[in-house]
């Protein structure tokens, strides 16, 4: 019973997933393509709402759900991991027509070919974390 605040999370946001067309793959191709504003103005309310909550958090000394301060890190000035892991990001975005959200929301909609990319992007996860400490960060 305690998860059903996440649940309840996910089903609203699969609901506006699907109702604002960002998990078609109709709508990432044309996006792709440079065809449509759409994702592009779903993405950049995305970043300035995320923008405003972060300087919101900070300044407001808001804590998490339990009672502890939030606390952001810096990130590390090296571009060439972000270069590369944004490469590999969007060619798989590219290729399957669906980021990890949209997946999941797509296999809840009934397009039973997206199973096939959650096992892959899973796999994908699960070998990252036993290369990372391998891998130059």
């Amino acid at each position: 019973m305690k998860f059903i605040k996440y649940i309840f999370t996910g089903i609203v946001f699969g609901i506006v997933m699907a109702k604002s067309e960002a998990m078609s793959w109709f709508r990432i191709q044309e996006m792709f393509r440079f065809q449509s504003f759409h994702m592009y103005g779903i993405i950049g309310t995305a970043v300035v709402f995320g923008v405003i909550a972060v300087f919101i958090i900070k300044k407001t000394g808001i804590k998490d759900l339990n009672g502890q301060p939030v606390k952001f890190q810096n990130k590390d000035k090296s571009w060439r991991k972000y270069i590369i892991g944004g490469t590999i990001f969007g060619l798989g975005w590219a290729l399957t027509g669906a980021c990890p959200g949209p997946i999941f929301v797509g296999i809840g909609y009934g397009y039973l070919g997206m199973a096939v990319v959650a096992i892959g992007a899973l796999t994908g996860t699960y070998l990252y974390g036993v290369v990372k400490d391998k891998l130059p960060h």
